[in-house]
C-alpha cells in the first residue's frame, strides 16, 4: 500500500480488517441470540406473548435480525416466531389498493390547459423489495403516477386525449409497471377519470358544434329542395304529355278539400288565359 493510500483525507480498510469486523458482528449476534433463548426459556410460557406472531392471509412479514434481513422469504401467513429484543418486523399488505392522482394542470401539445385526474390500482408482488429497496412504495408509486401523467398527455393533443383514453391508460400503466418493478409494486390498471376544459374553452366548442349542426340542417334542407323540385319537374313532365292528368288531379284536390271545407269550392283558371291581360 503507497503512502498516499495511508494519508489522513483517505480511507483504506483491509480485507484482513473486513474479516475481523465480520468475524466479531457474527459473535456479538450468536451470543445475544442465546440470551435471547435463555431469556425465553426462563420466562416460559409467559415469552410465548412476545415471540408467536400471526399475520393474516392477505399479508407477509419481512424479519429483521440485529438490523440484518433474515435469508429467505417473507413468513406468512399464519403463525411465525421472532426472537424478542434482537429480531424487529415489518407487515406488508398484498391485497390491491387504489389511488386518486390529484387533478394535473397539463399543457396539451396543441397549447390546450386541462386538468386531467386519474386512478391507479396496484399491489405488493414482492414484500421483501418492498421493504428494503424503497422507503415508502405506496407515497413513491404515487408521486410516480403524478409525474407519469403529466409526462404523457403532454405528448398528446386535446382531441386525442378525449378519444384515445383506453390507450392513453395502458401506456402509463406500462411505464409505471416497469418503473416500480425494482419496489416490488406491480401495477395493474391505470384509468383516466375525467379531463376538465376551461370554461371559455368549453363555450368555443359548444358555438363551434352548434354552428357544425346548423351548417348540415342547411345543406340537408337544400338538397330536400332539390329533390322536391326534380320530382315536381317529373311530375310536370308527366302531366304535359296526358292532358287528361290534370283534370284528374283536379278532382282530386276537389276530394282532398271537401274532406276538411266541403263548402269551398276551387275553380283553376289556366296560365294561358290571363297572359294576353298580363302584357
Amino acid at each position: 500500500m503507497s503512502a498516499e493510500d495511508k494519508g489522513p483525507g483517505n480511507s483504506y480498510t483491509s480485507p484482513q480488517e473486513n474479516d475481523d469486523d465480520g468475524t466479531a458482528n457474527s459473535i456479538c449476534i450468536m451470543a445475544l441470540m442465546a440470551i435471547s433463548y435463555i431469556l425465553v426459556i426462563c420466562t416460559f410460557p409467559f415469552s410465548l406473548c412476545f415471540i408467536i406472531k400471526v399475520v393474516q392471509e392477505y399479508e407477509r412479514a419481512v424479519i429483521f435480525r440485529m438490523g440484518r434481513l433474515l435469508p429467505g422469504p417473507a413468513k406468512g401467513p399464519g403463525v411465525f416466531f421472532i426472537l424478542p429484543c434482537i429480531d424487529t418486523f415489518r407487515t406488508v399488505d398484498l391485497r390491491t389498493v387504489s389511488f386518486d392522482v390529484p387533478p394535473q394542470e397539463i399543457l396539451s401539445k396543441d397549447s390546450v390547459t386541462i386538468a386531467v385526474d386519474a386512478v391507479v390500482y396496484s399491489r405488493v408482488s414482492n414484500p421483501t423489495i418492498s421493504i428494503t429497496n424503497v422507503e415508502n412504495y405506496k407515497r413513491s408509486t404515487e408521486l410516480l403516477a403524478q409525474t407519469t401523467l403529466r409526462n404523457i398527455l403532454g405528448t398528446k393533443s386535446l382531441g386525442e386525449i378525449l378519444s384515445d383514453r383506453e390507450q392513453i391508460s395502458h401506456s402509463i400503466q406500462s411505464i409505471l409497471d416497469e418503473a416500480t418493478d425494482p419496489w416490488g409494486v406491480k401495477v395493474e390498471r391505470v384509468e383516466v377519470k375525467d379531463v376538465r376544459l376551461p370554461v371559455q374553452l368549453q363555450r368555443a366548442m359548444a358555438s363551434e358544434a352548434e354552428a357544425s349542426r346548423e351548417a348540415r340542417a342547411k345543406v340537408i334542407a337544400a338538397e330536400g329542395e332539390q329533390n322536391a323540385s326534380r320530382a315536381l319537374k317529373e311530375a310536370a313532365d308527366v302531366i304535359a304529355q296526358s292532358p287528361s292528368a290534370l283534370q284528374l288531379r283536379y278532382l282530386q284536390t276537389l276530394n282532398t278539400i271537401s274532406a276538411e271545407k266541403n263548402s269551398t269550392i276551387i275553380f283553376p283558371l289556366p296560365i294561358e288565359m290571363m297572359a294576353k291581360w298580363t302584357k
